[in-house]
């Protein structure tokens, strides 16, 4: 089986900025990393874990912190992207130590979950990261948010909406790479660029775009997404001994900040 290097990978080094290996041994991936098609998709709580190796970010700066419960936009497709923005967003609060912030992302996480026709899987796991948040317990709501980004897909593949969980996880990998390229770009090195070498990774999620129903990949937001990841997919390196420049972390910062904001807007 092929075994790619992805973002959560990083995580595994012994040193914060160790050089990553092109391939690893996929039995040596935490139990929540998923291998689909052959290409290693991190889950939320990889991603931040990677992101403390980069030293001690100002995660407070990196929030979008939110007025209120997130309601759903758009059509399912986009309310798929908005949710795994949504936990991705959880776990950033959690970093800050945000006990208010955690708390309303349990409630948006419900609350989109309903949107989606997965409420009644989720609920159990909502009340959990807010509990847990209450208690200060934030590797408690790490395992939470884990366990409702699982339970969603899982969810909704039962309702045989397999290509829309697959926009949870990218709606949470996007989210995820704006934080880290805000982190990277703050205190810019070649090593901590390397971090956002995955390549097969913004393939896996181009096939998966390509593959989506018609009436989904005719969805507005679906489309500039869709654009986005073929935008990023040559700033994350070409080869296995490319660096990527400053000027491309930003780059990618900007792209990846666009399309979150197109996420989480009413359509016009």
């Amino acid at each position: 089986m092929k075994k790619v290097f992805s973002l959560a990978l990083a995580a595994l080094s012994l040193s914060a900025f160790a050089e990553p290996p092109a391939h690893i041994d996929v039995s040596l991936l935490p139990a929540h990393a998923k291998m689909i098609d052959d290409v290693v998709v991190p889950v939320p709580s990889e991603i931040f874990g990677v992101l403390d190796k980069l030293g001690n970010p100002n995660w407070s700066a990196v929030q979008h912190p939110s007025s209120g419960v997130a309601a759903p936009l758009g059509e399912q497709p986009q309310i798929a992207l908005q949710l795994g923005a949504v936990i991705a967003e959880g776990f950033i609060a959690v970093e800050a130590e945000d006990e208010a912030g955690v708390k309303q992302i349990g409630k948006s996480v419900l609350n989109l979950s309903k949107a989606l026709g997965v409420e009644r899987e989720v609920k159990a796991r909502a009340l959990a990261i807010t509990s847990a948040a209450g208690r200060k317990d934030w590797s408690g709501v790490r395992n939470e948010l884990d366990g409702a980004l699982g339970d969603v897909k899982k969810a909704m593949a039962k309702l045989d909406s397999e290509s829309l969980s697959q926009l949870v996880s990218l709606g949470g990998w996007l989210r995820g790479t704006e934080a880290l390229t805000a982190v990277v770009g703050k205190t810019y090195t070649k090593d901590g660029a390397e971090l956002l070498h995955q390549p097969v990774l913004l393939d896996y999620f181009e096939k998966r775009l390509a593959a989506l129903k018609p009436r989904y990949k005719a969805n507005p937001v679906i489309i500039k997404v869709n654009k986005g990841v073929l935008d990023i997919r040559p700033l994350v390196g070409l080869g296995t001994d490319s660096d990527i420049s400053e000027k491309s972390v930003k780059e990618i910062n900007a792209i990846a900040a666009d399309l979150l904001n197109a996420i989480n807007s009413k359509a016009p």
